[in-house]
Parts: structure tokens; C-alpha cells; sequence
């Protein structure tokens, strides 16, 4: 078996292996997480279909230009995004999607407001 990243010793063996069963670790993503009372937390989105999902992109760039460069975000690794967003009942995660559209606002009398149409 291949060793993977991990740094060599004097035989070209491992000197020690980078990630249990010699896997690669988990690249950190970023993760939008909005301010709660007790800290922060996920930040829950719609795909293009309507399903809930969890973002996180792989840069601190992607997420800024699409999300905007205000937007709080943590460094998590795949599968603790999953861990999070899954007692939100939210099994999807989308890494770096690229198409958003603004939230829907209600009016005054709880109506959700029409947006205008986009021009063009």
C-alpha cells in the first residue's frame, strides 16, 4: 500500500502515518454559521430544488463571493458539517454552489412579498 503525504524515514517508509488507516485528513472547509446566544450556529440554505442543505466551500474567497464579505464563517472538516447539520434534519450538504437568490421577505400582513424581475 502507497503511503499518503505522511513524512518519510531513512527507508522510504512512513514515519509515522498522516491519518488513521492511512487515509488523507479532511480538508477544513468554510462554513457560513450565523450568531446565536450560545455562540454560532449552521447556517441552513435551499438547493435549486427546494431541498435543505448545509454549504461549505473550499475557500475563504468562494464563500465571500457568494455569500457576501460579511458573512461569519467557521473552518470544519466534512463530516462534522454533517454532524451538525444532521439533528436539523438536513442530509444534503452543497459544496461551493454558485447560485443564490435572495431570501423571500414577508409583507407587513405575513404575505410573502413578489420580487421584482431580474433585468434583462
Amino acid at each position: 500500500m502507497a503511503a499518503v503525504d505522511g513524512p518519510q524515514a531513512d527507508e522510504g517508509e512512513p514515519s509515522e502515518p498522516s491519518h488513521p488507516a492511512g487515509r488523507a485528513p479532511e480538508r477544513a472547509l468554510y462554513v457560513p454559521v450565523r450568531p446565536c446566544p450560545s455562540g454560532f450556529a449552521l447556517r441552513v440554505f435551499r438547493s435549486p430544488l427546494g431541498d435543505r442543505t448545509a454549504v461549505a466551500f473550499t475557500t475563504a474567497r468562494r464563500l465571500s463571493d457568494v455569500l457576501g464579505p460579511g458573512q461569519v464563517s467557521v473552518r470544519l472538516a466534512l463530516p462534522a458539517v454533517r454532524a451538525l447539520a444532521a439533528p436539523l434534519g438536513v442530509a444534503l450538504v452543497s459544496v461551493d454552489p454558485q447560485l443564490t437568490a435572495p431570501a423571500v421577505r414577508s409583507a407587513p400582513d405575513g404575505v410573502p412579498e413578489q420580487l421584482p424581475p431580474l433585468p434583462g
